[in-house]
């Protein structure tokens, strides 16, 4: 049986998949602005995290800027900075401003149209803060925050408050004290370790992190959130952090592919190592505007996810979040897309359309109608090519 550890290389991918699975998943390889960077560094995902485009010096080496961009830029970074891998800059179309990886890391002119309805903390996500890095909303559940890094910065991130202010990084003290409120409070069972990235952590921080999560006899779930495998692939190519993830099972990755070009030979390399290595997987797509609003869109995406081993689990409607209208569709977009997909495909490649509620209401999910009407126990229910069925009630 294939291991994890005989997986170092795209090429190993031929031992799990055949060919005709593997070719729906292009090798993004290294880009030309990089030819003279050794192999060696090129996978390193220190090197990667590094040597990240934080300027419009090193974007201009990967795109041909249009001047929107670099106005964009210059009047958005002081707020909303800018950071990308060069692997995720090898997905970008070189000419086409309107590429949906493009559009998810370079600036935007829309990031300046701050509504009134916008928000800093869209979610009140600092409101049900009981200690500093740890939100608790759900009785059962918290969210860990341990890091305020990412590989990339997300121009639709939620928490563009966060991971774009270098004097809010998670130290060992604020991890400790999230860590002894989880000890304290029994109804926890279920911690989301979340960020900023926690895989931009140094591995014997996450081995001590998820470590001290296992020995906690009422913590049962320990869930990861992270964009790694889409924005930097190589951090899975790390045995010392399969090793960790492995140890400390159950273990659960939520990621956020938001678009099939997101989906390469490297992401699905990654994500076959941590399958391997036990870890469940689920996505979290977040509903934007000319990037993945459409039905044949998302299709391409859950049935991608299901080849990677990664459930479909959620679409969010975008936040409320300051600078991001310009992704945000109308709530009607999210149930036109489950409604085109229910029935057409699979259930197990149907993710739930929810929409986080602004000021801290939880995820509400959003479901297309199918129940008609009801006449004593007699109940009318539409199938997802309209036809009405009766349901007879004991």
């Amino acid at each position: 049986m294939t291991s994890w550890k005989d997986l170092q290389k795209v090429a190993d991918l031929e031992k799990v998949y055949p060919k005709h699975i593997l070719d729906k998943f292009p090798i993004s390889g290294k880009h030309q602005a990089y030819a003279d960077v050794s192999d060696e560094n090129w996978y390193d995902w220190k090197w990667q995290l590094k040597n990240r485009i934080t300027n419009l010096e090193g974007l201009s080496k990967v795109i041909d800027l249009t001047e929107e961009e670099k106005s964009a830029f210059e009047k958005s970074n002081e707020k909303f900075k800018m950071a990308i891998t060069p692997y995720y800059g090898a997905l970008m179309d070189k000419t086409d401003p309107n590429c949906p990886v493009r559009l998810q890391s370079v600036p935007n002119m829309g990031e300046l149209n701050v509504l009134e309805t916008d928000l800093e903390d869209p979610l009140a996500e600092d409101k049900d803060m009981p200690v500093p890095g740890l939100t608790h909303r759900y009785p059962d559940r918290v969210l860990f925050y341990v890091s305020n890094d990412c590989p990339m910065l997300c121009r639709h991130c939620t928490r563009k408050r966060k991971v774009a202010d270098e004097n809010s990084t998670a130290g060992r003290k604020q991890i400790d004290g999230g860590l002894e409120y989880i000890r304290s409070n029994k109804q926890i069972r279920d911690v989301i370790v979340s960020g900023g990235d926690p895989l931009c952590l140094n591995n014997d921080l996450i081995d001590y992190i998820l470590g001290e999560l296992r020995k906690i006899e009422h913590v049962e779930i320990v869930r990861i959130g992270s964009r790694n495998q889409v924005t930097m692939a190589y951090r899975l190519f790390d045995d010392e952090l399969i090793k960790i993830l492995e140890k400390h099972q159950p273990i659960h990755i939520n990621t956020h592919f938001n678009h099939p070009k997101e989906m390469t030979r490297e992401a699905l390399l990654a994500s076959t190592r941590l399958a391997l290595a036990g870890v469940t997987m689920g996505n979290q797509s977040v509903l934007l505007k000319g990037i993945n609003d459409d039905a044949l869109i998302m299709k391409e995406i859950s049935h991608k996810l299901l080849l990677m081993r990664i459930r479909p689990y959620y679409i969010y409607q975008c936040d409320l979040s300051e600078g991001i209208s310009h992704f945000r569709t109308s709530i009607d977009k999210g149930v036109e897309i489950i409604e085109k997909m229910r029935g057409w495909t699979s259930g197990l490649a149907i993710p739930q359309f929810v929409v986080d509620a602004p000021g801290g209401g939880g995820k509400i999910p959003v479901n297309p109608q199918y129940f008609v009407k009801r006449d004593g126990k007699k109940v009318v229910l539409r199938n997802y090519k309209k036809e009405e069925f009766t349901y007879y009630e004991p």
